[in-house]
């Protein structure tokens, strides 16, 4: 691929809880942008983060960074600030993505079905369940399924939840309180103004959390999906406009949950990802593979964007 050479700084690493992840995907990317001939700057984010970017004078930023403060606004306001061009979303769309509740304040409106949710205190579980049981209890604005519990009526947290109970309520003073969806784990990349397919997510056991999410051999991926033709549809169109509704830029990836005694009408659109990961495991590059894009050029793409 013959390309225009640049000087770009890959910023990944960070201090969120999915740091390990970022510089798995940041290691990816700076490798790609080196083997089609940029220059590269890699950047474990730290608090001189700006005056490493200001040392470095790059073209553009790829910002590989998942969770706070690379994912919520924080960095991008920093890098609209310093005049940098940069990778992925901008400021207001990583607020309200990153953000559960504000994404549903914004998406559902538009016709985009979402489970009904409900903001909790924590403390407040110790008391009596905020809705039947099974629901879900997630923090509000973390990703990789980072603190995610699935309450059933077996009283596996105790009835009501127990306060020595290890749980997302030991870590967080606000959740997310939803019903438990039945059914199927779906998810859909989108490229700049296309969707890409729709991946189904096979954990060997329990449910798609963070480990099952980048631990190989413990989720399988089917890509493309095996579900009929009007679900996937459905699936790339919700997450597609979704991605055009919150104001996304160069990729994201909507997760589902599909009820597939329900047809159409069981398909949930949970949360969009405005950085997803770009590991060996992650799905975006899985998709991009699905229809001919390789790794590199998939980041070339979303640097191309970005300028």
């Amino acid at each position: 691929m013959s390309v225009k050479p640049l000087h770009v700084a890959v910023l990944m690493g960070g201090w969120s809880s999915e740091r390990d992840v970022s510089l798995t995907s940041g290691k990816g990317v700076a490798d790609a942008l080196e083997s089609l001939g940029h220059q590269v700057t890699r950047i474990d984010m730290g608090r001189d983060v700006a005056q490493r970017l200001h040392d470095a004078k790059p073209d553009v930023v790829f910002n590989a960074l998942h969770g706070t403060p690379g994912e919520d606004g924080t960095i991008q306001g920093l890098l609209d600030i310093m005049g940098l061009k940069y990778t992925h979303s901008g400021l207001a769309t990583s607020v309200i993505a990153i953000d559960k509740q504000l994404t549903k304040h914004e998406l559902v409106p538009h016709g985009v079905r979402m489970p009904a949710g409900v903001v909790v205190q924590s403390d407040s579980l110790y008391a009596s369940d905020p809705l039947p049981r099974p629901y879900v209890l997630k923090p509000i604005n973390e990703g990789s399924s980072v603190g995610v519990a699935i309450v059933t009526a077996d009283g596996k947290y105790g009835n009501p939840i127990a306060r020595d109970s290890e749980g997302p309520w030991q870590h967080f003073d606000q959740l997310l309180a939803e019903p438990f969806i039945r059914g199927r784990e779906l998810t859909v990349a989108v490229l700049g103004d296309r969707a890409l397919a729709v991946t189904e997510l096979c954990p060997k056991s329990g449910f798609y959390d963070y480990d099952a999410k980048y631990t190989d051999g413990l989720t399988v991926h089917v890509c493309p999906a095996e579900i009929p033709d009007d679900i996937a549809e459905a699936a790339k169109a919700m997450a597609l406009k979704a991605h055009q509704l919150l104001g996304c830029k160069g990729t994201s990836r909507s997760d589902f949950r599909w009820d597939d005694e329900q047809g159409e009408a069981g398909l949930y659109l949970l949360e969009v990802n405005t950085q997803p990961g770009m590991t060996p495991l992650s799905l975006v590059p899985e998709q991009a593979r699905y229809i001919g894009l390789g790794y590199a050029d998939l980041v070339q793409r979303i640097v191309e964007d970005a300028l």
